[in-house]
């Protein structure tokens, strides 16, 4: 399986000049490449191979006096560029033909140079770990690097990214094995997403809502306010932006780092994790906005199914359609939706005083447990042999992975120790009603 490791990088002024350069060479390449499929599409001509984009957009144009500086840069850099191209192209074409699941992608776009992101992408040609820590990259330098972890392994691939707060990161891809923890006989548990608590476990643990968005509203909007007396064009807008984005950035990270303890917890705990399929897109545009945005659940959710199939767990996906806050837990009665202020129900069938969270999250084990046993398992690692068949996850942006026991295997960066952050979550002594299917009992 493959992982991404997230570091931060800090170039000095004229390896900050030469990344700018190494930036904006590979835009250039993108766009170039861009507008001669699109005007071969306009005009009806064939799809132009990458062979002939690369001939002409990066061996050719060097030679030319408007983009002689393309040789200023390194050449893996532009054929990188060319290849994201085509990557992009290929996941419009698989959405278009249905072979690509989820929200469906759009065609590729033109890059701009004023994009408060900006990345390029390298391979083992053009970078490599030196041995008092740096990172060479070609025609750069050695880059000093922020080890907060080893690497398990040798990378793959490398990308260089400048965010909207002037930050700089690495981003190392690496192959490894699954890491594969012991099984936990029949400890399995339920989630139910909300706002109120951020999660509601099967088994009475809630995990309250940090809302990092919302206690740093006030300084984002001092920050804002400034942003907009400031003249457009000016250097001093331009300062307060970065102020703007750097809070911004704040406030992501402390949320994401959030997820990683969190996720990481639950599925250390759990032999198997089954949460809902939200809509989050769908909520994103109701009043609850900001609420839906500030809890992260479709990153939260992301991240327990790959360290489902890293950990050996199961992990699946109960869809949104299910009722999960209209069933009885207890007896399988569907006493009919609620409006979002009900908290706490009395089932008319039984007469049991239900949480409405917890109630939820039960019902979305139950209905989990259906699932894998009937081998209708919405994700692919969603059996109890995940993680020892090497099933693939996708290498995500921010992890970079949490190893047990803090004895991680260190590749290329010798003399660094690993930091491992542990976050525990109080269990509420209140159990579950009794574990049977309300959809056996009906």
């Amino acid at each position: 399986m493959q992982l991404r490791y997230n570091y931060r990088a800090y170039p000095d002024a004229p390896q900050r000049r030469a990344l700018a350069q190494a930036f904006g060479c590979a835009r250039v390449v993108w766009n170039d490449c861009l507008r001669d499929r699109k005007e071969a599409h306009a005009a009806g001509l064939p799809y132009v191979k990458s062979a002939d984009l690369s001939r002409l957009r990066i061996t050719e144009a060097k030679r030319t006096e408007s983009r002689a500086w393309l040789t200023d840069v390194s050449a893996v850099v532009l054929q990188q560029s060319l290849r994201d191209l085509d990557t992009a192209y290929k996941n419009f074409f698989d959405s278009l033909n249905g072979k690509r699941q989820g929200r469906r992608a759009g065609p590729p776009r033109y890059k701009s140079k004023k994009d408060t992101r900006q990345s390029i992408r390298l391979n083992t040609n053009a970078f490599s770990l030196t041995e008092n820590g740096a990172v060479y990259v070609a025609k750069i330098g050695n880059l000093k690097v922020k080890w907060s972890r080893p690497l398990p392994a040798a990378p793959t691939s490398l990308t260089v990214t400048k965010d909207s707060s002037g930050r700089y990161f690495l981003s190392f891809v690496v192959d490894t094995q699954p890491d594969v923890l012991p099984d936990l006989v029949e400890v399995e548990s339920g989630i139910d997403l909300g706002l109120s608590a951020f999660a509601v476990l099967s088994d009475g643990t809630k995990i309250d809502s940090p809302r990092f968005l919302r206690r740093a509203e006030k300084k984002l909007r001092r920050l804002q306010r400034e942003l907009s007396r400031k003249a457009k064009g000016s250097k001093n807008r331009a300062k307060a932006r970065i102020k703007v984005a750097r809070q911004h950035a704040k406030v992501a990270d402390r949320r994401r780092d959030w997820h990683h303890k969190v996720s990481t917890q639950i599925i250390r705990d759990n032999q198997a994790v089954y949460v809902e399929d939200l809509a989050v897109s769908g909520l994103g545009r109701t009043r609850l906005a900001k609420s839906v945005h500030d809890a992260g659940w479709s990153a939260f959710v992301g991240m327990l199914e790959y360290k489902a199939v890293k950990h050996g767990r199961t992990f699946a996906k109960v869809a949104r359609a299910f009722p999960s806050s209209q069933i009885c837990s207890v007896c399988g009665f569907r006493d009919g939706p609620k409006p979002l202020h009900v908290r706490v129900w009395t089932c008319g069938e039984c007469g049991t005083v239900h949480d409405r969270d917890h109630n939820a999250a039960c019902n979305v084990l139950f209905e989990g447990r259906r699932i894998v046993a009937a081998g209708q398992a919405e994700t692919l690692n969603a059996s109890w042999s995940a993680g020892r068949t090497g099933a693939k996850a996708p290498a995500q942006r921010d992890e970079a992975g949490s190893h047990r026991k803090g004895q991680p295997t260190q590749a290329g960066i010798p003399g660094l120790q690993a930091r491992v952050h542990v976050k525990v979550l109080a269990r509420s002594p209140v159990k579950g009603p009794h574990r049977r299917t309300w959809c056996r009992e009906r």
